[in-house]
């Protein structure tokens, strides 16, 4: 049906580059949308590490060129590509999402296709890096690009034999600019602003409480989770909804580590230390860079410095990682990251069966209610011999009774569960989901950081990881084996 949309990603002012560049891509790559991430595929770059690739060439296009844009700097950018309902397969949507970012970038930027079944179309999630592939460049969006990528996508759905839409409604909203300009900012950001106004001059979280009931906020820090209201304000401020370095953790942090002692003047007073540029360096472990397929696609000198420094500091961190889980050896890690693995797909495995389920007693349960209010018309209707009359006069309440009948007779019910057992067993199919969620995020980070070691470790010892797991698999097998 053609692409829908086409969106700059800037960096908000609560996100550092890396922070926007991991939530964006995290949106388009997420597991429960992307069928476990079996939809996703990556041009120029590895969908596991897309972030971190994105923000290294960043790095390198300013060591390059010398520019640095700041607030306005535009990461990347997104584009939706939706498909109608029932004519194409999520296989086939990600073919032709790929092509059309390939032919949309020329190849000249890195890029990952992810392909949404969440909703009832299907559609493509594509994000790209606005750096070109060489680090010299960026991406030039031009006035119409949005025409210029419907009529683009609507080429490519066609030599697909699919759908597009043919009289598009333009837009009658404000552009982007005009939005800005004439929008008051929201109450969360008006208290993200007030926090980095006060911060500076506390050195505990309880000074930092008073001196915010001191610039007009009303706090609440008697419950669970603390609350800011500020004049004019109807509903109070979670503190936790702000996330990043605006939670409660966050900002105790913040006091103790960003702050110093002055070594003279001013009594021993305390202030905050300058924020670094590049705070938003990542901390988890980064694939080796391959230089020499690097150095084989242009990467200049500089590049390959840079590059190997990069690579002795991810290998150092990979040597702690081991240490830190108690891996001593190859094999321990390939069983490690085996078993987390397994212990990912079962959660993954519960989480989808308990969300079919739920889908299922909602479904049950606007069929039984429709099965209950038609019955008397319908045995009303059967008395009569199946009276047209009767039926003309009827017709929308024996066509749900109909209705309820068959999905009953399709679930291959029986007999009838009452609404109260249904409602205990969706609340308790509820509960293990979020059970389940609750340790999804620390599972999924866990698995991608053991692999990320995993293939560092290959790597750095010179293993063939495929040859090396068919071996391992092979002593395992031996070691199990009966004595004869």
């Amino acid at each position: 049906m053609g692409a829908t949309w086409l969106k700059p990603l800037h960096i908000r002012k609560d996100r550092s580059i890396f922070q926007a560049l991991t939530e964006r891509t995290s949106y388009a790559k997420n597991e429960l949308k992307t069928e476990g991430g079996l939809l996703v595929r990556g041009y120029a770059c590895d969908p596991r590490s897309v972030d971190e690739e994105f923000y290294l060439a960043k790095r390198e296009y300013e060591r390059n060129t010398g520019r640095d844009n700041g607030a306005k700097n535009v990461i990347g950018y997104h584009l939706r590509q939706s498909f109608k309902p029932g004519e194409i397969t999520p296989e086939e949507a990600l073919d032709v999402g790929y092509e059309t970012a390939m032919r949309w970038t020329k190849g000249k930027h890195a890029f990952i296709v992810c392909v949404h079944t969440d909703r009832q179309h299907l559609h493509c999630a594509i994000v790209y890096n606005s750096t070109n592939l060489d680090c010299t460049g960026k991406y030039n969006n031009f006035y119409g690009s949005s025409f210029a990528l419907r009529r683009l996508s609507d080429i490519v759905c066609l030599e697909h034999g699919l759908s597009v839409i043919e009289n598009p409604q333009p837009s009658k909203g404000k552009n982007y600019a005009e939005w800005l300009g004439n929008k008051e900012p929201s109450w969360q950001e008006k208290l993200r602003r007030k926090i980095d106004e006060v911060l500076p001059s506390c050195s505990s979280f309880t000074e930092f409480i008073e001196a915010m009931k001191a610039s007009g906020y009303m706090v609440n820090d008697k419950r669970k989770h603390i609350t800011f209201l500020a004049e004019g304000q109807k509903k109070p401020t979670r503190l936790d909804t702000l996330k990043g370095d605006y939670t409660e953790a966050a900002i105790r942090e913040r006091l103790g580590r960003a702050r110093t002692v002055a070594s003279s003047g001013a009594g021993g007073m305390l202030e905050a230390a300058p924020r670094a540029k590049y705070a938003d360096e990542p901390k988890r472990i980064g694939l080796l860079i391959d230089i020499q397929a690097k150095i084989r696609e242009g990467k200049g000198e500089g590049y390959e410095r840079w590059a190997r420094i990069f690579n002795l500091k991810e290998a150092a961190r990979t040597l702690l990682f081991l240490q830190d889980n108690g891996i001593d050896s190859y094999d321990d890690l390939v069983a490690k990251t085996s078993a987390a693995s397994a212990e990912f797909a079962g959660r993954m495995t519960g989480i989808k069966a308990a969300e079919k389920r739920l889908a299922e007693i909602s479904e049950l349960q606007k069929h039984i209610g429709a099965y209950g209010k038609t019955r008397e018309v319908y045995v009303k209707y059967k008395a009569s011999g199946w009276s047209p009359d009767f039926y003309e006069a009827h017709r929308a309440e024996i066509t749900l009774h109909r209705a309820a009948k068959k999905h009953f007779d399709d679930m291959k019910i029986k007999k009838l569960p009452t609404i109260a057992s249904l409602k205990q067993e969706y609340a308790a199919q509820l509960a293990e989901k979020k059970k389940l969620y609750s340790g999804y995020h620390e599972a999924k980070d866990n698995v991608r950081q053991l692999l990320v070691a995993r293939g560092n470790a290959a790597r750095l010892l010179g293993i063939d990881a495929e040859t090396q797991e068919r071996e391992s698999s092979r002593r395992q097998a031996r070691s199990y084996a009966p004595d004869r």
